[in-house]
């Protein structure tokens, strides 16, 4: 059974929930930061002003800072031995990453039965800790949008944890179970020999097996994938100092502006805009407020 570490203060029901690991994103000082998709898209959510939740796992260390780290989120956290652990490096835009300890898997019982009916829930693995079953718990119904963000089903690790692409062997069983799916153009170019077409041709294949996709590419913005037709979108100048969790920034920046309004290419815009501003301060300090966001729309209108 989960464990709800932390109420969802003044409601009962999420509006937003994500499920996937929390990470200690290793720094060289031997500190860490509070990383994983679920924590940036559990803030994200929170500060655009929805109810957001989080089901994960973690040791007892973990567990028992979470609260104080993610005071307004709802909490469902199951333990385990250990919580996985990252150390990232960038040089020239790419980064290079080793799994140094990794938690449990992620089961549908440990997702709390009242929060089945959120209207908006991202999967955000990152060690391969979510398999299709989970996914068919959150099945299609009007007004519900189911996500995901796969980059942790394309990755795998060596012996000494140096993280690896690997095919998502599974796409085809998972995507239509989706609404959404989001991810980096970077993530398909090793499965394309770098060629940026090839990639492209990749994500036009799995679009006719999911009603949205979306890929983000850094400086060149997002492009919007509907049943094998493509549109693009700008990015927002930006003066980057830290772009982990970007592309987690930007995918529950879209499915909130989504939910809240049903256009996804005014949903792609605002994210982009979302994104540019969370990359210009370290880890998860730099994420937005909406009246932050509303005046980088609006400077940028007049430009």
């Amino acid at each position: 059974m989960p464990s709800i570490l932390q109420s969802i203060r003044g409601a009962t029901l999420p509006e937003f929930l994500t499920i996937g690991h929390v990470t200690r994103d290793l720094r060289p000082d031997g500190s860490f930061s509070l990383g994983g998709t679920v924590t940036f898209a559990a803030l994200t959510a929170y500060r655009l002003g929805l109810v957001a939740a989080v089901v994960t796992c973690a040791d007892a260390e973990l567990l028992a800072e979470l609260p104080a780290r993610l005071p307004e989120i709802g909490l469902a956290a199951n333990l385990s031995p250990a919580t996985t652990a990252f150390v990232n490096t960038y040089h020239e835009g790419f980064r290079t990453q080793y799994l140094r300890a990794r938690a449990g898997m992620l089961s549908p019982e440990h997702v709390p039965e009242l929060w089945l009916n959120t209207p908006v829930v991202l999967l955000g693995p990152l060690a391969q800790e979510l398999s299709p079953s989970l996914v068919r718990l959150f099945p299609h119904r009007p007004a519900v949008i189911v996500a995901a963000t796969p980059q942790g089903w394309l990755r795998r690790w060596d012996e000494d944890g140096r993280v690896w692409p690997t095919p998502w062997t599974a796409a085809g069983e998972v995507l239509p179970l989706l609404d959404v799916l989001i991810l980096s153009h970077d993530d398909l170019l090793p499965f394309a020999d770098g060629n940026r077409a090839d990639a492209d041709a990749i994500l036009t294949r799995w679009s006719m097996q999911v009603p949205l996709l979306v890929a983000t590419d850094g400086r060149h913005g997002a492009s919007l994938f509907q049943h094998g037709n493509i549109e693009k979108f700008p990015a927002y100048p930006s003066n980057e100092v830290d772009p982990t969790g970007a592309g987690d920034v930007f995918a529950a920046a879209f499915l909130a502006h989504f939910h809240r309004h049903g256009d996804p290419r005014q949903a792609i815009d605002f994210a982009n805009c979302v994104a540019s501003i969370s990359i210009e301060h370290e880890g998860t300090t730099g994420i937005p407020t909406m009246d932050m966001v509303k005046e980088r729309m609006k400077r940028s209108e007049i430009r």
